[in-house]
């Protein structure tokens, strides 16, 4: 009896205790909204990057509209939503993030047809109705941020949605700064990515979305290294579809983000 006691207390010696698994890191982020403001922290693939995440329009300026089952659709509104929703997706992979433009009532929401409001400011400032100053503040604003950041890979990344004919289809388009190499390098890694996924998720249709350069105000007088993004024809019945479904939005935030991934391994 007394060697089964001292054979089961060598047992207890020898085996290695249980490893306490390390939780996620979480983080919060009002901007999110109640649903999502709370966030986990994946991984740090993109630890050291810092980005400046910019939605077109706001405020007293709607941008395109469109109309969609008799309701409008604001541009400012679903570039407003996939900008939250990027800004998630790299906040998870440990990066830091600021958002321009904000609206503290809105957060990310899921519907398909998103209510309009004039409530957006930028860095909590009103946002002038006029387009020269408008444009004037957000790249103020960025420069302002740019100059604090210690990281050594900054980017930002301005989101906009097109207005064409209703007959006209297009796909994303990526627009870098004139002479900017760095630029071009994360507008081609985010048009490879979406290239990719269109192959995968309609591999008959093709995707015919460019990247090419753009003497646009805000990619001449931000000086961070950004791309421009134009994300379809609010007009168009099919390119609704990737605006007016929450899931397709996520998709545009998910694909970004690994577009980003991609240019940030490549060096800063």
């Amino acid at each position: 009896m007394r060697v089964s006691v001292l054979f089961v207390t060598f047992l207890f010696l020898i085996l290695p205790p249980l490893l306490a698994q390390k939780k996620p890191r979480t983080g919060k982020e009002p901007l999110f909204g109640k649903e999502y403001a709370t966030y986990q922290v994946t991984s740090n693939e993109l630890c050291g990057a810092c980005f400046y995440l910019v939605g077109g329009h706001g405020g007293p300026d709607p941008g395109a509209i469109g109309i969609y089952q008799g309701r409008q659709l604001h541009e400012d509104e679903y570039a407003y939503d996939i900008i939250l929703r990027l800004a998630r997706e790299l906040l998870s992979r440990g990066a830091k993030v600021h958002i321009i433009i904000q609206d503290k009532k809105d957060g990310i929401r899921d519907g398909h047809v998103l209510a309009n409001s004039k409530r957006e400011t930028c860095m909590g400032d009103p946002i002038p109705l006029n387009q020269v100053a408008r444009l004037k503040q957000r790249c103020d604003w960025v420069n302002k941020l740019y100059r604090k950041d210690k990281s050594t890979y900054k980017r930002a990344v301005f989101i906009h949605v097109d207005s064409r004919s209703k007959g006209q289809q297009t796909d994303v388009f990526f627009y870098n700064a004139p002479k900017s190499a760095k630029g071009k390098r994360l507008a081609d890694n985010l048009h490879r990515t979406f290239d990719k996924k269109y192959d995968k998720h309609q591999p008959n249709r093709g995707f015919r979305g460019t990247v090419s350069e753009r003497n646009l105000y805000v990619l001449r007088n931000t000086i961070p290294v950004a791309v421009f993004l134009e994300l379809g024809n609010i007009r168009n019945k099919r390119d609704q579809q990737r605006l007016v479904l929450d899931n397709n939005r996520q998709a545009l935030a998910n694909w970004i983000t690994e577009g980003i991934v991609k240019d940030y391994k490549q060096g800063r």
